[in-house]
């Protein structure tokens, strides 16, 4: 990409002249402003850009024709006073706006303080899943509500890197022109969380490292958070009335890592340098931790549970173990631990985990989510089996990894990444509810 576009992009202007309004004249301006000065855009850097840029607009300001702050507009009704925004932010706030998720307020913090955008409207998890996606490693994106009224994400960045949040804006305005590269910049930002994962050491009988992880990453996103008498990290979120689901996967592999390992990437493939790569079941836990991320926001309504379990490797101990008391209310089980790519295990050894219609929920939802080819099988022994021998309806879903417990253990990130997109059409689609409904008035 030219210099050129790309400054306009990151500040929020359309790049090749279809501006109008109060933003068609500041941009004229700018241009008339560099003429004068025998300069071009594309001799500038950036910084002579952005001053440029608040040169004019402290000269248009003072005209009649220029809008109120952007907390006085309808973004909805009104052009959006992109020349009122402050300059680090204006290009994330603009792209958001032409994806209709309308802010009310913004502020780029000033290398002060976090950056902050209000929201017109409560977001939906696949816009919350826009905003999260193309915010760069070092920004830390937080979601909370301002005086009980409007939803606010704060941008934590580093204030030595303040043009990250240029750097957001320019992903933002791709994902606007190309809503597939959303998908790719998901699937970077899900290789991240999956190398940090496979980098904490944690064998069978000594998971405490992955499980302090866990708790920090779950603190604030659960409503309740426990460690149960047995060592398994359990949670809960409640989302309104309705069936409660349980989503399992384990901590523990099947031995320790060794020390000076390194994780080799190999475009969408993972694998360890030595010893085992550990995406047994560390795959499963970060496909939770992803729904996890935007549960609140999305279309499902009921509790969503959470079980990270020990000893698995080792004969099932943890889910055996598991405190009965969490488990008394729940409707439904999914596991998150299955060899590689597409496999709804619904049985092992001829015992069934479900009835069959509880497997082809998550063929319709493959089906919904563009993936037509998940498919009903039966598998080895997991917590799955374990759920399904306490009257838990249950299924194992795939996560990517093959050649588990070996040296030769590999992780497809894609894979992966689609198994989270099948989940999260399950639960925003409420596909579960009606299977669970009819289930218990048989039983009563």
């Amino acid at each position: 990409m030219k210099n050129s576009v790309k400054w306009l992009i990151r500040h929020g202007f359309l790049p090749h002249g279809e501006e109008t309004g109060i933003t068609g004249q500041w941009l004229g301006q700018i241009l008339a402003h560099l003429i004068r000065q025998g300069q071009s855009l594309k001799q500038l850097s950036e910084q002579q850009w952005m001053e440029a840029l608040t040169q004019t607009a402290k000269q248009l300001t003072r005209h009649p024709s220029v809008p109120g702050r952007e907390s006085l507009i309808d973004p909805t009704k009104n052009e959006l006073p992109l020349i009122q925004i402050d300059p680090y932010i204006r290009g994330i706030v603009r792209w958001l706006n032409m994806m209709h998720i309308y802010t009310i307020c913004s502020c780029d913090g000033e290398g002060r303080r976090p950056a902050e955008l209000y929201f017109l409207h409560d977001l939906s998890a696949e816009q919350l899943t826009i905003i999260r996606t193309c915010a760069p490693k070092r920004i830390n994106v937080r979601l909370s509500r301002h005086s009980g009224r409007f939803q606010r994400i704060l941008l934590h960045y580093d204030p030595d890197h303040m043009d990250d949040l240029l750097v957001m804006a320019e992903r933002l305005y791709d994902v606007w022109r190309h809503p597939g590269q959303l998908l790719a910049y998901r699937f970077e930002a899900f290789k991240r969380r999956l190398i940090s994962l496979l980098d904490i050491n944690g064998p069978s009988g000594r998971e405490q490292q992955v499980c302090r992880h866990l708790q920090r990453r779950l603190r604030p996103k659960t409503d309740e958070l426990y460690t149960d008498h047995y060592g398994n990290l359990l949670a809960a979120i409640h989302c309104g009335d309705g069936p409660t689901v349980l989503l399992s996967a384990h901590m523990d592999t099947v031995c320790s890592f060794p020390p000076d390992r390194a994780i080799v990437c190999n475009e969408n493939t993972l694998r360890a340098s030595s010893g085992i790569l550990g995406a047994d079941d560390r795959a499963g836990i970060a496909v939770i931790l992803e729904l996890i991320d935007v549960i609140r926001h999305s279309r499902f309504h009921g509790t969503l549970k959470i079980a990270f379990t020990v000893r698995e490797e080792i004969g099932c101990l943890g889910s055996r173990h598991l405190d009965r008391d969490f488990l008394r209310d729940v409707d439904a089980a999914i596991v998150v631990d299955r060899r590689g790519t597409r496999d709804i295990v619904t049985s092992n050894g001829g015992t069934p985990f479900c009835p069959d219609e509880y497997g082809q929920l998550f063929k319709q939802a493959g089906a919904l989510a563009g993936m037509p080819d998940w498919k009903t099988t039966t598998g080895g022994l997991s917590d799955a089996k374990v759920f399904a021998s306490f009257g838990i309806p249950s299924v194992n879903l795939s996560v990517g990894y093959q050649n588990e417990h070996t040296e030769d253990e590999t992780l497809d990130c894609q894979a992966a990444l689609e198994t989270v997109l099948l989940l999260e059409t399950i639960f925003d689609q409420n596909l579960l509810s009606p299977f669970i409904e009819q289930r218990t008035t048989v039983q009563n």
